[in-house]
């Protein structure tokens, strides 16, 4: 199934260079810039969220340098985590606490008004409590004995990572992927997006597990459970806390009292939650670049640089979903049933529209990534960074190589979530939270 381009020419109107490309995606002039990022700014961030990408932004800058230089960015414990994780249990601590706190309530108030902020104080507790993750019962997952090709391919994987494979694999309809440890006895899930799978050469998803699974590997102090939990926990607090910005200027005095009376709270929370920040962040952008090295080492420098570069276009896969679940639902019923039966021509037109995607869309996706920087994500840095640091290092051919029958089984093993995911897209259209 092809795509057809749309080429035009024009000259820029700002710097009056001849300006062509593909009209089903934006034009821009490559000479001065000019329309490279036309959206309309982004919603400002909270206080919070600011002083979080301020510090990001630092860290990063640095970092990059380093990678750029060859110089070893190996994770090791250190002072910073070991803080960091103190500072985690304390938080757990504060929750147990107010749990104390409520039952000391009910036992010696039994009857009585103390009764109240027993139930208050346990109902807190109960929002605040740790939590792991659970296995999701809304979309297919597999196990060893649903995917054995494709459970062995992380095997593999794994062990050039030097790390364990995981217990289940999540099939859902995100543009992204991940790995998470699920339940008390912490065991492993991998969760694969669909439509991100299937835009993917077989190599630049084998570079995508190495990334995933190298989380593992190389000691991400942000996957440790006490520590995300806590992060948790301190968000709920920071918004429990957080003073009304827009009040009702009926009620300005109650809520000028009510903010004043949250500020310090909502300050020490924040405080707390901006001093984990200093201590893990530079960490966990450091493991995202020791993931892509994984990435590289596993699947091959090539396949690891294509995947960042896939990453920059996530954003016109959805469009593509987006537009299949609009027209099934302008078909009327019968038409709808149609798509839904033809569920697997979704995945067909998605992959010839990523395979039509010219160069000059990437290259101006790199552009409005290193305009961007980490205005976007705090926690990572920005991809078109991780690309050039992916393409300073040294060119490392695949360790696990994916072709043939190998590749047909795993899409055998994954074609029954494959139809169900398609046909749930056309029908409801995509999800865009994980």
């Amino acid at each position: 199934m092809s795509v057809g381009t749309q080429e035009t020419t024009r000259p820029c109107p700002q710097c009056g260079a001849g300006i062509g490309g593909d009209k089903r995606f934006t034009v821009w002039c490559a000479a001065c810039d000019w329309n490279v990022d036309p959206e309309k700014p982004r919603k400002e961030p909270g206080r919070l969220e600011r002083m979080r990408r301020s510090l990001a932004r630092r860290h990063g800058e640095k970092l990059h340098a380093d990678v750029v230089s060859g110089e070893d960015l190996r994770a090791r414990g250190d002072a910073s985590a070991l803080l960091a994780l103190v500072i985690a249990l304390v938080v757990h601590g504060v929750t147990a606490a107010v749990a104390a706190g409520g039952i000391w309530c009910l036992v010696h108030g039994w009857g009585g008004w103390l009764m109240l902020p027993g139930l208050l104080l346990l109902l807190l507790a109960w929002v605040l409590r740790p939590r792991t993750a659970r296995l999701p019962d809304n979309v297919p997952v597999l196990y060893r004995d649903d995917a054995p090709t494709l459970f062995a391919l992380v095997d593999e994987v794994a062990g050039v990572a030097g790390t364990r494979g995981v217990d289940a694999i999540v099939i859902n309809d995100v543009v992204n992927a991940g790995v998470l440890t699920y339940g008390l006895r912490g065991r492993r899930m991998l969760v694969l997006g669909m439509p991100y799978w299937e835009i993917l050469t077989p190599q630049q998803r084998v570079a995508l597990l190495g990334h995933e699974l190298g989380h593992y590997s190389n000691g991400d102090v942000r996957h440790h459970t006490v520590l995300g939990s806590a992060y948790a926990s301190l968000t709920t607090w920071a918004y429990c806390f957080s003073p009304d910005d827009d009040p009702d200027p009926a009620d300005s005095a109650l809520q000028l009292l009510s903010n004043l009376l949250l500020l310090a709270p909502y300050w020490l929370v924040t405080g707390v939650l901006l001093l984990l920040d200093r201590l893990t962040l530079r960490a966990s952008q450091r493991a995202e670049y020791l993931a892509d090295r994984m990435s590289a080492q596993v699947g091959s420098t090539e396949a690891a640089v294509g995947l960042t570069d896939r990453m920059l276009v996530t954003d016109s896969v959805e469009g593509v979903l987006i537009r299949e679940a609009n027209r099934a639902a302008l078909t009327g019923p019968s038409g709808y049933r149609g798509a839904e039966d033809r569920a697997d021509e979704l995945w067909e037109r998605l992959t010839a529209h990523m395979a039509s995607v010219p160069d000059s869309e990437y290259e101006r996706q790199r552009r409005v990534a290193a305009l961007r920087g980490h205005s976007v994500d705090a926690t990572h840095p920005p991809t078109h960074l991780r690309r050039a640091g992916l393409a300073a290092g040294e060119r490392l051919p695949a360790a696990v190589v994916v072709e043939g029958d190998r590749a047909d089984r795993i899409a055998a093993e994954l074609a029954e979530a494959r139809q169900w995911l398609g046909r749930r897209i056309i029908r409801d259209g995509p999800s865009f939270e994980d």
